[in-house]
C-alpha cells in the first residue's frame, strides 16, 4: 500500500469512528418504553476496533514519513513539518498585513487616526512567498505519498 493510500484510509476510518460516535451518543437515551435504534454495546465494540485499526495506521504512517526520504534528502516528516511552519508564518504575515490597514471607519476630522507601522505591502509579498513555498512543498510531498510504500 502506498502512504498516499494509507493517508486516505486514515481519514475513512476517523470519519467512520466520528459517525459511530454519533450513532451511539444519541442511543444513549430513549424514551422510556422505546428501543434505541441499535444496540450501543455492540457499537461500543465496532468503535474500539476501529481505533485500534486508527491506531495501527497512524504508527505506520508515522513510521513511514521518519524513514521515507524526499528528493532534496529531507525525510518527510522533515517535511511536513517545514510545510507546516510555513504556514504558520504565512498565517501570521497574512493577519499582520490585515490588521495593519488603516481603517475607514473614522467619520469626522476629530476622531482618532490610526496609520500602519510596518509595510503592508511588503508584508503581504512576504505572505505570498511564504503561501507560495508552502504550495511548493505541499506539491512534493503530495507526490512522495504516493511514491513511497507504507511500511
Amino acid at each position: 500500500m502506498k502512504l498516499a493510500e494509507a493517508l486516505l484510509e486514515r481519514k475513512n476510518v476517523k470519519q467512520r469512528i466520528d459517525a459511530l460516535a454519533q450513532r451511539l451518543y444519541e442511543d444513549a437515551k430513549v424514551q422510556e418504553g422505546d428501543k434505541p435504534a441499535g444496540d450501543p454495546v455492540e457499537t461500543l465494540r465496532e468503535i474500539d476496533q476501529l481505533i485500534k485499526d486508527y491506531r495501527e495506521l497512524i504508527v505506520r504512517i508515522n513510521k513511514t514519513n521518519a524513514e521515507a526520504a524526499m528528493p532534496d534528502g529531507r525525510t518527510v516528516m522533515e517535511a511536513i513539518a517545514e510545510r507546516d511552519m510555513l504556514n504558520l508564518k504565512y498565517g501570521i504575515l497574512a493577519r499582520l498585513a490585515s490588521a495593519a490597514v488603516a481603517s475607514k471607519d473614522r467619520f469626522s476630522r476629530n476622531e482618532i487616526r490610526y496609520v500602519p507601522t510596518v509595510d503592508v505591502a511588503e508584508i503581504r509579498k512576504m505572505a505570498d512567498r511564504a503561501a507560495k513555498e508552502m504550495r511548493e512543498l505541499d506539491a512534493q510531498i503530495q507526490a512522495a505519498n504516493w511514491n513511497v510504500e507504507l511500511l
